[in-house]
């Protein structure tokens, strides 16, 4: 029998708008459940793409934070977290107001990749997305790649052995896009790493996207590869082809530099 133990009951605002209802863990995974809100659906009264991908990256955030290895730790010395791969698998979008629990756990780390898990789920246990995320830690300051060793002692008691929900991320190419899309990043694309949010590549993705193809809430995995940054002022190039079954997309500064590569699969 899982033992599970009660940690806490609150709400807490830390999109300013999603409600945290109660956390639980079991086994070195914690449990976080929430409630899909109004301004995180689109049209068809169902949570947007982004919005999931919002759910899985901010609970990775808090639940690092709640187990004294988050940004609030690292930033005295320095260092912070950044996405380097995210998979998400979505079987279908949730319905507004619709609850569900996310589930996270960390099971593997090398010297420079820290992965994470997850699964959401409804309340009757049927799960709905699985998503994987590999972080590096970064120095602050030289903005290069640091040691996870650096932070062992806090870190790897909360390792977990159950393997991740979703197969390792696919290996992403260049291609020659179909259509290209310009964007400026400016002040509201900006996190607190000083670049561009993670987010808000995927919205500009998706807002490349058809809109029936959205509309038809055909579920995808979806694959993103972050390479560089994506600073205040840059303008940006997306890319997009379609091939088969997937939409690819590449998101390039000016200079030619990719900042980032991803590939929706269509099921």
């Amino acid at each position: 029998m899982h033992n599970f133990k009660l940690l806490a009951i609150y709400l807490s605002f830390f999109d300013f708008y999603t409600k945290i209802y109660y956390i639980c863990t079991m086994e070195n995974k914690t449990i976080y459940r929430y409630q899909v809100a109004t301004q995180n659906v689109d049209f068809t009264l169902r949570a947007t793409i982004d919005s999931l991908g919002n759910y899985v990256l901010n609970t990775a955030g808090i639940d690092a934070q709640g187990k004294g290895f988050g940004v609030d730790a690292l930033a005295p010395k320095n260092l912070t977290w950044i996405l380097s791969k995210l998979v998400l698998e979505v079987d279908s979008r949730p319905e507004q107001f619709a609850d569900f629990d996310l589930t996270t756990w960390v099971n593997q780390n090398s010297r420079l990749v820290s992965t994470r898990n997850f699964t959401l789920s409804d309340l009757d246990g049927n799960i709905f997305c699985r998503a994987l995320s590999q972080w590096c830690m970064l120095d602050f300051v030289k903005r290069v790649p640091v040691s996870l060793e650096l932070i062992n002692d806090a870190y790897t008691p909360y390792i977990c052995p159950e393997p991740s929900p979703c197969e390792p991320p696919l290996r992403l190419r260049g291609f020659e896009a179909d259509v290209v899309a310009q964007h400026k990043v400016v002040y509201s694309d900006i996190d607190f790493n000083s670049h561009m949010n993670t987010m808000r590549y995927i919205a500009l993705m998706v807002d490349m996207l058809d809109l029936e193809l959205i509309k038809s809430n055909r579920p995808f995995r979806l694959d993103v590869h972050f390479m560089n940054e994506c600073l205040y002022g840059q303008m940006l190039s997306v890319g997009m082809k379609s091939v088969d079954n997937q939409t690819l997309f590449e998101i390039a500064r000016e200079d030619g530099t990719v900042a980032c590569r991803a590939a929706f699969t269509w099921r």
